[in-house]
């Protein structure tokens, strides 16, 4: 129910206030007011600094985040789309379908967060482990059996870390609403998929672009090349794009563009 989902995120936000003596995650609401040119720079196994936040695209949905003190998180994880070797701390599986989300969870993960509530209801998350915040913003789908729509059937999670907000999109249908954006508050990365029929428009995910204003925005979700380039094509008169040599890159806020770009990442 939507006073039981705002108890609980004044709740978690009152928290956030009073435990300052702990690790500290990223405000949200925090806008720089300059910043250089981007530089997003291929990763080594290095550790990262106080400012930054790694993102990697395995595949389809899914990236790998990690955070300054060693916090990982894999979106839409389905058990197939991830890195070798790794169990990561947060699982986030925004949507009920086999490429999004696996019931095979490994030995370790400490958080699995799924983006619909198996009971019908509405999924609320809202955790922290060390330095890296996870938190969800319902949205419906389109219930392809019934022709009809499964309301609160898919999430937005948004991962805050290093003074930085990324939210990813997943299986989203539709463009959002003004509890939508109050709920997600100022992102940063977004991680948006540009396929254009399984969730929705191109044009459409153009619009929720403009509706969130993040600073930089990671296509995802597009099968094939030539789905890419019809998205390109479509955002070139609004957001210039740039293509990254490596799969991974490191995000500062300092190093964000002013304005909203488009990073597309090798490896899908």
């Amino acid at each position: 129910m939507r006073w039981h989902r705002w108890i609980t995120r004044i709740a978690c936000l009152a928290t956030a206030v009073l435990a300052t003596a702990g690790p500290a995650w990223a405000s949200c609401g925090v806008i720089a007011g300059t910043a250089p040119r981007p530089q997003f720079a291929a990763l080594q196994a290095a550790a990262l600094g106080p400012d930054q936040v790694r993102l990697a695209f395995i595949g389809h949905a899914s990236f790998l985040i990690e955070t300054p003190e060693g916090a990982t998180a894999i979106t839409d994880y389905n058990g197939y789309n991830r890195p070798a070797g790794l169990v990561p701390d947060i699982v986030t599986m925004n949507n009920a379908h086999s490429t999004h989300f696996t019931d095979d969870i490994p030995p370790g993960v400490r958080h699995v967060l799924r983006g619909w509530d198996p009971g019908g209801g509405m999924a609320v998350h809202n955790v922290q482990w060390r330095d890296l915040r996870v938190f969800n913003v319902p949205t419906n789908v389109r219930d392809y059996g019934s022709a009809g729509t499964r309301q609160n059937g898919n999430s937005i999670f948004v991962f805050s870390a290093a003074d930085l907000c990324i939210a990813h999109l997943s299986h989203i249908h539709h463009t959002l609403t003004d509890t939508h954006l109050r709920e997600l508050g100022p992102i940063d990365v977004l991680l948006a998929p540009v396929d254009g029929s399984w969730t929705m428009s191109q044009e459409d995910v153009l619009t929720v672009i403009g509706q969130i204003k993040p600073r930089l925005v990671v296509p995802m979700h597009f099968i094939v090349s030539n789905v890419l380039e019809r998205f390109l094509a479509q955002a070139a008169p609004r957001y210039p794009a740039r293509f990254s040599p490596e799969p991974e890159v490191l995000l500062t806020r300092a190093a964000l563009p002013r304005q909203t770009e488009i990073l597309v990442l090798p490896g899908h």
